[in-house]
């Protein structure tokens, strides 16, 4: 289990993260996500130690990693997977992980040949391709064969083949009982992998939800009706929200069909149209996520 409480990274005027509180539970997959710069990174550096938060505090199984005498044992993490020494081996640069960590050295020929590098293990690991040094990178993440497992972006440079292999093996951890994070801008790959949302946008919490909920939450109805101004005031009376949308029909979010078929038939406002519309993960991610952008690009 993963706990953040109240973490809060600052780099000089800016804060990268911002009162970041949210569990990490076991027994599914968490996908992390956010928009670039939103302070995934930075929060999965916090949670391993390799940042020191400003305020707050991160818990791995109850204590603060730093004091795992034994690291790896207790989280493998892919962060970064060309932070490799190019002129080792696959096989050197898991051995010397290894044997810093107690890991028997039977282990590292164990996950070279779990993520399919076992006809490379001699082959040195700046030669890789990017999808081979991820293979490399998530094998380091599993050399521990650790109850809680980090992954940032991990179907980087992966082929068909491997996004599916890497997406069955996270809901297999998962299925195991381990504690599974993983971060990545691929919304579908996340709709089929994930069970849980954590994001996160200019380092604050935006939604902590089951993924179910979080895409049916965000879908919205397609209503046109005789009178709209009146509808619209007692739809907002009673929570929803209300925009405009194509040809005049307004889009609601936060009530279902039915619900806003009986605000229409108490208010007396004849509807010509009340249609739902259910929208995809990155649909509803991009609706949420909106207004925390911090680099957006502008089309000609």
């Amino acid at each position: 289990m993963i706990q953040l409480e109240g973490l809060t990274k600052r780099y000089g005027d800016r804060t990268a993260v911002d009162g970041l509180t949210f569990t990490v539970e076991p027994g599914r997959v968490t996908g992390f996500l956010g928009p670039n710069g939103a302070g995934k990174s930075t929060t999965m550096r916090m949670i391993l130690g390799l940042d020191r938060p400003d305020e707050g505090r991160v818990r791995v199984n109850g204590r603060d990693y730093v004091d795992a005498p034994l690291p790896m044992r207790e989280v493998g993490a892919l962060l970064d997977a060309r932070a490799v020494h190019g002129r080792r081996t696959a096989r050197n640069h898991l051995l010397w992980l290894a044997h810093s960590n107690a890991i028997p050295g039977k282990r590292v020929d164990e996950v070279l040949h779990l993520v399919g590098l076992g006809s490379v293990t001699r082959k040195r690991s700046g030669t890789f391709s990017l999808g081979m040094s991820q293979r490399l990178g998530i094998a380091a993440a599993l050399l521990g064969d650790s109850k809680v497992l980090l992954f940032d972006e991990p179907v980087n440079g992966l082929d068909p083949e491997g996004i599916k292999w890497i997406r069955e093996l996270m809901r297999g951890l998962a299925d195991d009982g381990r504690t599974v994070l993983v971060s990545s801008h691929l919304m579908s790959e996340m709709a089929l992998t994930a069970d849980h949302l954590v994001v996160i946008g200019k380092g604050k919490l935006i939604a902590d939800v089951e993924m179910r909920e979080f895409v049916r939450h965000s879908s919205g109805v397609l209503v046109r009706a005789e009178d709209q101004g009146l509808l619209t005031r007692r739809l907002t009376e009673a929570g929803a929200c209300v925009e405009p949308g194509a040809e005049g029909a307004l889009v609601v979010t936060g009530l279902e069909a039915k619900e806003i078929g009986r605000l229409a038939t108490e208010a007396r406002v004849v509807l010509s149209e009340l249609t739902p519309q259910r929208l995809s993960l990155e649909e509803a991610y991009m609706n949420l996520t909106r207004d925390s952008l911090e680099f957006q690009a502008v089309v000609a």
